[in-house]
């Protein structure tokens, strides 16, 4: 099995590289993608810091790369862009590919713990294997110099696994996170077939619930939310993990954004603002 990363695809972006690699993740029990955005060098020893992109429900690793225009600041702010896929896949798991919202493609960041969906670790995949990967395999990388973003199930997996990890990484953004997971629909499902029954193991990864055990925060949270997005009021809540946040006086800067919605025409469009407050954070 090949743990070491094999370069698939690569495609030159803004002077920098976008590059695909597959690996055998024994993490996870099989076979992963994702793509690093490596921008351009101006000498063989210079380092760069990585900022970490997890998606949302039914992406892969491809989706913010090919859509996010991310590459033109990360490219003339020297910031290296990781973006890891959002479950095992191929591993024929009984209905892990009925429904969009779990399964294949809908891994929330966790460590699943019922026997079943034991192989759906990606917790520990983007915290503890990627970034061991990226140290023995890409010398260019700085990961001691790492922030973390996302969107909707990607911004609740940046968030609570920076909570978790204020030590690891800079900085925090997301947007339209699913931000009180205990509370929504797609939440409750997710937890009740990864988790169990326990809801005491839930809020162990629900941002809302963490942020009064983790509120060191020294960066400020920064969350772009439209106000045209369809899933705002049952499936993301960020209301309720702002009405947190400040009640524990953790920095948080919530932008509404008016006539936006849930795709990636929205993360296009304040994708520079995010890269900008992170490479504050990754460049005291």
């Amino acid at each position: 099995m090949e743990t070491k990363p094999i370069e698939i695809s690569s495609s030159k972006m803004f002077g920098g590289y976008n590059k695909r690699y597959k690996h055998y993740s024994p993490t996870l029990g099989c076979s992963m993608t994702f793509h690093v955005y490596f921008p351009p060098s101006s000498s063989p020893s210079q380092k760069f810091p990585v900022l970490y992109w997890l998606s949302g429900l039914t992406c892969n690793d491809e989706n913010f790369i090919a859509k996010s225009g991310a590459q033109r600041v990360a490219s003339a702010e020297g910031v290296a862009l990781i973006a890891p896929d959002t479950s095992p896949r191929g591993l024929n798991v009984e209905g892990e590919s009925e429904s969009w919202d779990f399964g294949v493609g809908a891994g929330f960041y966790l460590n699943a713990t019922q026997e079943k969906w034991k192989n759906w670790q990606m917790y520990d995949y983007v915290v503890k294997e990627l970034p061991k990967l990226l140290i023995e395999n890409f010398p260019q990388l700085d990961t001691s110099r790492a922030s973390i973003s996302g969107h909707s199930m990607g911004g609740h997996g940046a968030l609570t696994i920076y909570l978790k990890n204020l030590d690891k990484y800079k900085s925090v953004s997301a947007f339209a996170p699913v931000s009180n997971p205990v509370n929504c629909p797609w939440g409750q499902k997710a937890f009740t077939n990864y988790l169990g029954g326990n809801k005491a193991d839930w809020e162990e990864y629900d941002a809302t619930c963490l942020i009064s055990k983790f509120h060191d925060v020294r960066a400020t949270i920064l969350i772009d939310q439209g106000e045209d997005d369809k899933f705002l009021q049952e499936q993301l809540l960020v209301n309720k993990f702002e009405e947190a946040c400040r009640s524990v006086g953790v920095p948080v800067l919530l932008r509404r954004q008016p006539g936006y919605d849930h795709s990636y025409f929205f993360i296009s469009t304040f994708i520079e603002d995010h890269i900008r407050h992170h490479v504050q954070a990754l460049n005291p």
